[in-house]
């Protein structure tokens, strides 16, 4: 298996279709999808029947109770068999030739973790006009002081070289808990600048939510990572500035 898709999800029923078709559209076909719903109280699962009834390398798996992101998460790269995992999220998409572009690019870096830029579009579908981009590369100090700066729906990485991950158990921010926790083992998230996926801004998301995520990241700083009290606060400060002024942050029209 060439590639292990990981999505978590939960009430998506009404996007999760159109997130599997883009993988479905996908050039490359050696893929397989790690579903893990978080419980979902919706019709996920009746959305999902016949794509699971045809496609025997879409896998559905159930969390036996509400556990959050992170476990959901997990619980896929478990279950993952590729050499590379994928991150996707199940409200957003890929383009049709995402996985075989980075691949490619992968293979001729050599890099063993590695992101795209995307694109953004509303709850509907509708374009939102901002693309952004990830630095060429990132480290794990850029990582820090930028406030993550990756889009966790471009994100691939090699599991042959770096093995399996347990996603930090912090509810929110667990993505970019994972990826400091990945560069303490490479040296780089290396970027790719064409946009190949597209994330949806959905109206009330934890994510637009910015001042509710304070004490998640103080969390993710001191109890994760382990960093004095002097540096989680420094790192507070980092991640409003960088999200209140967009500094370092490449976000352009698009």
């Amino acid at each position: 298996m060439l590639v292990s898709v990981v999505m978590p999800t939960y009430n998506c029923g009404a996007y999760i279709e159109e997130s599997v078709k883009s993988v479905l559209a996908q050039t490359v076909s050696d893929w397989e999808i790690r579903i893990v719903d978080d419980c979902s109280m919706d019709h996920t699962y009746e959305v999902l029947e016949p794509y699971l009834k045809q496609y025997p390398n879409i896998h559905y798996y159930r969390l036996p109770q509400n556990s959050g992101p992170a476990t959901a998460r997990t619980e896929a790269i478990r279950q993952a068999e590729g050499k590379y995992i994928a991150f996707l999220d199940s409200d957003d998409l890929w383009k049709p030739d995402k996985l075989e572009k980075q691949i490619r690019f992968m293979e001729t870096t050599g890099a063993k973790f590695s992101c795209t830029a995307y694109s953004q579009m509303d709850e509907n579908g509708k374009p939102l006009g901002i693309v952004c981009v990830p630095p060429e590369k990132t480290d794990y100090n850029k990582m820090f002081y930028l406030s993550d700066p990756i889009g966790n729906l471009t994100v691939m990485y090699d599991q042959e070289a770096l093995g399996k991950y347990e996603v930090p158990m912090i509810r929110k921010r667990n993505d970019y808990a994972l990826w400091l926790r990945m560069l303490h083992d490479v040296d780089y998230c290396y970027g790719l600048p064409e946009i190949l996926a597209v994330y949806r801004v959905r109206k009330g998301s934890v994510s637009s939510n910015k001042m509710k995520l304070i004490r998640y990241q103080w969390h993710l700083y001191r109890e994760i990572e382990k960093m004095s009290i002097a540096k989680s606060g420094f790192g507070i400060l980092c991640w409003a500035f960088v999200k209140g002024i967009g500094i370092g942050v490449d976000r352009r029209k698009g």
